[in-house]
């Protein structure tokens, strides 16, 4: 088992919290990425929103793409996860980007591919919204141009979204074949595609069994194809405490979103802009990626088990979130990470 977590870059995951300690600032990025190396993570996944998500529209947040050029230059270690949407890049051009990072961190880049959901971020930074299937369409043309410009040169392609003439691109990236891709997404024009065309499946927060169903949808979808099998990732919020009643004082601390609150306004928005499974309580947006329902919260003892549990029905990495972050990382570091790689 992996263990990742996702970079800050919106200043926190707390809806209720106005200030988390967390800045949104490179010196606190830096700090954190470097020091994750050390304490043996294995990924960060950077966030794509030019709105602030978690603490509304007017609070600050981090660009991916730069963030995670500078982060290639001070790590050695750790998988740069950057996510992507489609919608907002050119695909010929953001595969020479992706490839130039893919350079200066000697093959540690990869992307995860999402669909754009907020309608609102798109009209105020003059991007055409398109509806969940249209989406997904452009997103299959999208990945197709990117797997061939990475992997060939004098590549052409004429379809409904966009049109390459001759391109070449070079240098080629260093991971071969290609940068691995994953994306996440329970509808059935997103499973099909991630299915089809990605290395790795993202999924929000659930119980292990949920969690499992999904596996073996996207394995026997993979089976189905001929293709080889994938990588199976899991977004957690985590909570460590020594008893049962700690953990309990900090859910409800973190929980109590309120109406009218700045990360509240969007929350109709983005429930009506994706098609999920099983409907989100406010109580699961409270944290960003539904990451309470994984269930990494308790002792370290009941933590560990809870992992066993994800790793059983094929779980092979999860992506944590924490508040404060470094600080709750060192935590969950000391009692699981570190205890799990000297019993390997």
């Amino acid at each position: 088992m992996k263990f990742g977590y996702w970079l800050p870059v919106f200043g926190g995951w707390l809806r209720n919290v106005e200030d988390e300690q967390m800045s949104t600032d490179w010196n606190y990025i830096k700090r954190l990425a470097v020091r994750s190396e050390e304490l043996g993570y294995a990924v960060s996944l950077i966030a794509e929103l030019n709105l602030n998500d978690i603490k509304g529209v007017h609070a600050p947040s981090l660009d991916a793409w730069s963030t995670a050029a500078a982060l290639a230059a001070v790590t050695h270690s750790i998988e740069l996860m950057v996510a992507v949407r489609p919608t907002f890049h050119n695909p010929a051009l953001l595969a020479k980007q992706a490839a130039n990072i893919d350079h200066i961190s000697n093959g540690r880049i990869s992307l995860n591919v999402v669909s754009s959901w907020w309608k609102d971020e798109a009209e105020k930074y003059g991007v055409h919204f398109e509806q969940h299937d249209d989406r997904y369409a452009r997103t299959a043309e999208w990945l197709t141009i990117l797997n061939n410009i990475w992997q060939q040169d004098h590549y052409s392609f004429h379809g409904k979204y966009y049109q390459v003439k001759d391109n070449v691109l070079q240098p080629k990236p260093v991971s071969q074949p290609r940068p691995l891709l994953y994306a996440g997404g329970e509808s059935e024009a997103a499973k099909e595609l991630i299915a089809t065309t990605c290395d790795g499946y993202v999924m929000h927060g659930d119980n292990p069994e949920t969690i499992g169903k999904r596996i073996n949808d996207l394995r026997e979808r993979r089976e189905r194809k001929n293709l080889p099998p994938m990588k199976f990732g899991v977004a957690a919020y985590t909570i460590i405490r020594d008893s049962e009643n700690e953990v309990k004082k900090e859910l409800e601390r973190i929980t109590n979103v309120q109406a009218g609150s700045a990360g509240y306004n969007n929350y109709q928005q983005w429930l009506s802009g994706t098609q999920l499974e099983q409907r989100v309580s406010l109580e699961d947006y409270s944290v960003s990626n539904r990451g309470l329902r994984t269930g990494l919260t308790g002792t370290p003892a009941q933590v560990q088990d809870t992992i066993e549990a994800f790793e059983k029905v094929g779980v092979d990495f999860f992506l944590l979130q924490c508040s404060p972050q470094l600080e709750e990382m060192e935590r969950f570091a000391e009692h699981i990470i570190q205890p799990s790689l000297i019993n390997a």
